[in-house]
């Protein structure tokens, strides 16, 4: 039995979200009509402003996704997934992508969850050597095209649900797990590994930390350090 590693990606490994970079590749390529960018933009813009908070932000871009997704191509996606990941495949954190280099040489099986399509998770943790990617599988109907449904959507959502498929199907152990998230949609999985570690928590993974006397990581700039209790 492998021993396994769990990771979050948008703001854990990706520095930004894959999903944020994936919509406006998809408006600049006219996939989506330009005036969708306004649906998010105020949102966005009350998050840099500290008016409002980034799961709101993303929320309103999801919400762009669903809507607009119905009637693409596969194809489409994939090759605008493809240019998200020639443009930005470099904007990762040094901890995470050097934690990972670490964990496979100890032989770790390394596990991805995350909300974003799955297309282009498959082709962003691919390059980093993930041996399975968990994200949302929007369903492709005869002819190609998104039919704007979502498969499995209840396993998606539940992270421990996603981790004890997974540990099952691939035969892993959680004896000297790790798990790595960001946010407190993050809680569930880390809950269940040996040693979790909260990367740049926002403020309710990190109060969750503090009580539970989790690792906490913080990288900023070029300075990674940990945050005692």
């Amino acid at each position: 039995m492998k021993k396994v590693a769990i990771f979050d990606i948008d703001g854990t490994i990706f520095r930004s979200s894959l999903l944020i970079e994936l919509v406006e590749v998809l408006i600049d390529k006219n996939i989506f009509e330009a005036h969708v960018r306004e649906e998010y933009s105020a949102e966005k813009i009350k998050w840099l402003d500290r008016e409002g908070d980034y799961e709101a932000y993303i929320m309103a871009v999801v919400k762009v996704f669903m809507e607009n997704i119905k009637g693409v191509p596969q194809t489409e996606l994939i090759a605008s997934a493809t240019l998200v990941i020639e443009r930005y495949r470099n904007r990762t954190y040094i901890f995470t992508e050097d934690l990972i280099k670490d964990l496979k040489k100890e032989g770790y099986f390394l596990l991805a969850i995350s909300q974003s399509p799955k297309e282009i998770l498959d082709l962003f943790c691919g390059e980093l050597g993930f041996d399975k990617v968990y994200g949302r599988i929007y369903e492709v109907g005869a002819d190609g095209n998104f039919t704007g449904a979502i498969v499995d959507e209840h396993m998606i959502r539940n992270k421990a649900s996603i981790v004890k498929h997974a540990v099952e199907k691939e035969n892993l152990t959680l004896d000297e797990s790790i798990g790595v998230g960001d946010t407190e949609g993050d809680i569930s999985f880390l809950e269940m590994v040996s040693k979790p570690i909260c990367f740049n928590p926002n403020k309710k993974l990190y109060t969750h930390a503090q009580e539970k006397g989790w690792r906490v990581v913080v990288e900023r700039k070029d300075v990674v350090y940990e945050l005692g209790k």
